[in-house]
């Protein structure tokens, strides 16, 4: 009996599910309406499904619901439905640019959507027989999860892809730095040119200039043939310069003429080469706080800083917990195995010093060192942790709160105590952020005391 694939039709109109469509024998349907709680999450599994997305009857704030779900929802591949003239509306084309392979208009013909569908299908099963060994699978990892957290990092990501201004991208070791940085190249315009990084910690000082920008034969010593430097290399795409706060000064002045002007002069050469790349920074702390120290010079940073994405350590994610765990298990070969509520607690008590690699690592071990297939803290390298017994501190509404306490206080941090941008972040109005200060007894920011949270613009209907 042929295995049915499996889809997924988002549609908050019920009219326009595949309740009809005339393919159904082949698909394992389901249905999603992203104003509802669903009965059960989709897991990420092994045959990952593609998608239908209806747009027909959203509003752009409606739109703006859906696009989280399709940064969190596990398919592959989406198609979107729309009416003809949705397609005049500026936001419709944006996201249908950003987030699905094709479109179809209404009325719908079914048998040009089942054969779109099939081949979005056919695509999907060329990828995946190595997705999971390749970086876009560490980035899957390290980028989802249900906590705000981590998906207001995604959205802003995304937006940022979507310019050509270099991003700083900064969090503890273990965090993901470079898998950001590669999620931006894939979702900018620049995602079919090269992506090139330089170690900048093992990038010796008296190699800079040849390594960044290349050299001409018999330069110096040994020079026997000309060669490209790391930048030039990078032409028309991406240049990630990761750990760029372990450069020294003298290496920043090096570069510097670089960020200002976008040219090279390869080492025993007189000609400027006009270089277009991308630039993406990664570090371990803000640059702003180095150049206070006095480590990192301010013209540089100035070059570098415009756009900054901080990346949550897993001790602000603890609400991504099951999903990163299961998601570890599978890369881990570990499918099989388990872990309990009183595992995961004893995981929420750990601080995480290593963040997502320390996890990937310690679920590893579990693996290997299971004697069953519950998972017990001892495997990970844990101490066993008693499941509190005053529970008033341990419930799914108190999770929400700390989630919800976490959303307000990074969004009004990125934004710079900026209301109206904190709740565009979020994607919520301004009267609800208001709402959410309010509820959570947060102290609304000084400079912006003066503005009414009744004030805000209202979305027009798209249908």
């Amino acid at each position: 009996m042929e295995q049915k694939r499996p889809l997924v039709w988002l549609s908050a109109d019920s009219d326009h599910c595949a309740t009809h469509l005339p393919i159904h024998k082949h698909w394992q349907l389901t249905r999603i309406n992203p104003f509802q709680i669903p009965t059960a999450m989709l897991r990420a599994g092994t045959r990952k499904p593609v998608g239908v997305c209806d747009l027909t009857s959203l509003t752009p704030s409606q739109l703006d619901n859906t696009r989280q779900w399709l940064e969190w929802l596990p398919v592959r591949s989406w198609l979107a439905l729309v009416k003809q003239r949705q397609l005049d509306h500026p936001e419709v084309r944006r996201f249908i640019e950003q987030y699905c392979q094709d479109y179809h208009t209404l009325p719908l013909d079914w048998q040009r959507l089942a054969n779109s569908l099939g081949h979005m299908w056919g695509m999907s099963l060329l990828e995946h027989s190595h997705v999971e060994t390749t970086r876009a699978g560490y980035q899957e990892f390290v980028l989802n999860g249900p906590s705000q957290a981590i998906r207001a990092t995604r959205s802003l990501l995304r937006r940022f892809a979507a310019t050509d201004e270099p991003i700083v991208i900064y969090g503890e070791s273990g965090t993901g730095r470079e898998a950001a940085a590669e999620f931006v190249h894939l979702h900018s315009e620049r995602k079919q040119q090269p992506l090139v990084y330089v170690n900048c910690a093992a990038l010796p000082a008296s190699l800079t200039q040849s390594e960044l920008f290349g050299h001409e034969r018999g330069a110096f010593t040994h020079a026997l043939k000309a060669r490209k430097g790391r930048i030039e290399s990078a032409h028309g795409g991406t240049l990630v310069l990761s750990g760029a706060d372990e450069l020294s000064l003298e290496q920043q002045s090096v570069i510097l003429r670089f960020l200002e002007e976008g040219k090279i002069e390869p080492v025993g050469s007189s000609r400027a080469i006009d270089v277009d790349v991308r630039i993406i920074a990664t570090c371990t702390a803000p640059l702003e706080r180095l150049v206070k120290q006095g480590s990192f010079r301010d013209d540089v940073f100035y070059r570098l800083g415009n756009l900054t994405v901080p990346l949550p350590p897993m001790r602000k994610r603890l609400e991504d917990l099951p999903y990163l765990v299961q998601r570890a298990l599978e890369a881990a070969g570990g499918e099989v195995y388990r872990v309990d509520n009183a595992t995961l607690f004893a995981m929420a008590q750990h601080n995480w010093p290593g963040n997502l690699r320390e996890l990937q690592n310690r679920v590893s071990q579990a693996v290997l060192l299971a004697r069953s297939l519950q998972i017990q803290p001892e495997d990970l390298g844990l101490l066993k942790s008693t499941l509190p017994t005053n529970t008033e501190h341990f419930t799914l509404d108190a999770f929400r709160a700390r989630a919800d306490q976490e959303a307000i206080t990074t969004s009004l941090s990125l934004t710079r105590h900026n209301i109206s941008a904190a709740a565009r972040l979020l994607k919520i109005s301004r009267v609800s952020f208001y709402r959410l200060l309010e509820k959570h007894k947060l102290q609304p920011p000084s400079t912006n005391a003066t503005t009414s949270p009744s004030s805000g613009k209202g979305n027009g209907d798209l249908s």
